[in-house]
């Protein structure tokens, strides 16, 4: 079992809005580590008595400092900063955050509030996260809201209509992806940024949706591998699907939902992108093949075969391991006999494909679903595979521990609590590196031990 986490505050968490903004799976990332310091980004009010609107904060703190054994963390007080050039005034729980470093120049890289939108994009001086003690953490040393990546023009047209932004650093450079079209009718683009350069450059449109749109778990870049598993999205045709002026799909539940997510796919590239492998080691999309793109046809990378109407979620989590394992936590639903409206329970599952393209894929139910909330996994720094679980709809927490040893078939639980809120965002950076789990969650102020009023932006390390 784990012992108690130390809790620290971020920032209020803006609950005068119908959607949530903070803490969502999808968010890579939100909380990151590098050369000792942490970094996190959030949105958050300028006060409790003035709620609207939002800016994005980011926050650093110094890790690993000497404190007297009375003090329980030794790590640094959180610094915070915020872009007031950039008022966030949308109710749309996609319009997430997200925090990239590139290791060759120590620049740090944001995006943020997207949803089929103009591309929104920040990034710091050279220098400010390898000599961090040698910068005041101000927005000065940030450029302005850009509607466009460096070393390419505003016009690429993949900038006009962006929904999830990621980074993901890949030896000294950061990659970057996004989604363009609609929910259910879109393709991701992939860019990488050069440390050398201070560019970015267009590697190209990886995945295509046909009639449908790839979701991504996430980037997992290991031992060269660039690993990306993805469930598709069917498109349902609707009354002005075709009219540029069309904002139903923006809504969070839209025309085309999460019932229309099938198949869990998976695909690797061992050279940045340019060339995509399914799991068995055969080139699917290169130059040579005349196609640089993975669609729905391409060969060898559905990983499961699921259905339409299974409750198949979108984004929901994966991870490399440290022998370039894949892990993908998803949900699906298993029959359980008499006793439901339709003979079914969804759980989660944890799907694992050993290193290798001989590996093969193996999935295992966890514990039954409530509620839509995601989860999240993390590997630690011993290879062992830690799962956080949230119920969603009473705020509960989970987190459990699958070990290495086990060939990853051995569960245990470490921890409950309640009061905790959003999908857990985890710095895989720190576990691996500090064995230190620092949890990025939404906390009723209860759980800080004040009286119940609002929810705070909190981050709670666990010691392993």
């Amino acid at each position: 079992m784990f012992s108690s986490p130390t809790y620290t505050v971020l920032g209020p968490d803006p609950t005068n809005r119908k959607c949530r903004i903070n803490c969502y799976a999808f968010q890579q990332d939100a909380i990151i580590s590098f050369q000792g310091w942490q970094y996190a980004a959030f949105y958050s009010p300028l006060g409790e008595d003035t709620l609207e609107p939002v800016y994005v904060h980011l926050a650093r703190r110094q890790l690993g400092l000497k404190t007297p054994p009375s003090v329980s963390s030794g790590d640094g007080d959180w610094e915070v900063l915020v872009f007031l050039d950039y008022p966030q005034t949308v109710d749309d729980g996609h319009n997430t955050v997200q925090i990239g470093i590139s290791p060759g120049d120590g620049t740090i890289h944001l995006s943020y509030d997207h949803h089929c939108d103009v591309l929104r994009y920040r990034y710091s001086c050279r220098n400010l996260a390898l000599k961090p003690t040698e910068f005041s953490w101000t927005s000065s040393n940030f450029t302005t809201t850009l509607d466009y990546l460096p070393g390419l023009p505003a016009s690429h047209k993949p900038f006009h209509y962006v929904t999830y932004p990621r980074f993901c650093a890949a030896d000294s450079d950061l990659l970057f992806t996004l989604r363009d079209g609609k929910a259910g009718l879109g393709n991701d683009h992939l860019y990488i940024y050069s440390s050398a350069s201070g560019h970015y450059s267009y590697i190209g449109q990886h995945l295509t949706g046909i009639q449908s749109n790839p979701y991504i778990h996430g980037l997992s870049y290991r031992a060269g591998n660039l690993h990306l598993t993805w469930v598709y999205r069917g498109f349902v045709h609707y009354d002005g699907w075709d009219d540029l002026a069309d904002t139903k799909h923006k809504q969070q539940a839209g025309p085309n939902g999460a019932e229309n997510n099938h198949d869990l796919c998976y695909c690797y590239s061992d050279d940045l992108g340019k060339t995509w492998k399914n799991g068995q080691g055969k080139v699917i999309a290169s130059g040579d093949l005349g196609t640089n793109t993975v669609d729905n046809n391409s060969e060898g990378i559905v990983a499961f075969r699921i259905p339409k109407g299974l409750r198949l979620t979108n984004q929901e989590s994966q991870v490399a391991d440290l022998d370039g394992g894949v892990h993908v936590l998803n949900r699906n639903s298993v029959p359980v006999g008499p006793g439901s409206s339709d003979g079914t329970i969804t759980h989660w599952k944890h799907y694992y494909k050993a290193p290798g393209d001989s590996g093969n894929w193996t999935e295992r139910a966890l514990r039954p679903v409530y509620g839509s909330t995601r989860g999240r996994l993390a590997v630690g720094k011993t290879g062992d595979l830690f799962i956080i679980l949230p119920d969603g709809e009473k705020g509960h927490m989970y987190i459990e521990r699958v070990t290495k040893s086990s060939g990853y078939t051995a569960r245990e639980a470490l921890w409950f609590r309640e009061g905790l809120w959003g999908e857990p965002l985890v710095d895989q950076a720190r576990l691996e590196n500090d064995n230190i789990l620092s949890l990025m969650v939404l906390a009723g102020t209860e759980v800080l031990g004040q009286p119940p009023r609002n929810r705070n932006v909190v981050v709670l390390d666990f010691k392993l």
